[in-house]
């Protein structure tokens, strides 16, 4: 059994009146259980060089009756570094949000909605968007 953690901390001296400092750490388990997930796509990279809306995940890959619902968590960057390029991203037809530079993304996912996640990059100048899924 795989195991894997997620921590995020936020910081900050002037976000409110008083200081600011969160931090939260989980294990990453299958859907009711507690059983790690044990599968991911590895950490890929993909050069985008045209505004089209791409699918980067789809249901139908990661959706199956020995998962169900699944537990599936998402990793998305925009590894650009210039600060007016940003990547809109989808989830079935909703936008979930704009993905602006140095920003990142991590949540989960259930395939068995037939959502497909998808990004469109903002420019057609190559940005690069990082990317993973931690699956069942």
């Amino acid at each position: 059994m795989a195991t894997t953690t997620a921590t995020i901390t936020i910081n900050s001296s002037d976000l409110t009146g008083d200081a600011l400092s969160l931090s939260t750490t989980t294990t990453l388990y299958k859907a009711g259980q507690t059983v790690g997930l044990e599968n991911t796509s590895g950490v890929g990279r993909t050069k985008v060089t045209d505004g089209n809306m791409t699918d980067l995940y789809t249901a139908a890959s990661y959706a199956s009756p020995s998962a169900g619902a699944g537990a599936h968590k998402v990793y998305l960057a925009n590894k650009s570094t210039d600060a007016q390029e940003y990547f809109t991203i989808k989830v079935d037809d909703e936008i979930i949000g704009l993905l602006y530079a140095g920003d990142w993304m991590f949540f989960p996912w259930s395939a068995a909605t037939n959502a497909d996640i998808s990004y469109t990059a903002s420019v057609t100048t190559g940005m690069v968007i990082e990317h993973m899924i931690i699956s069942e």
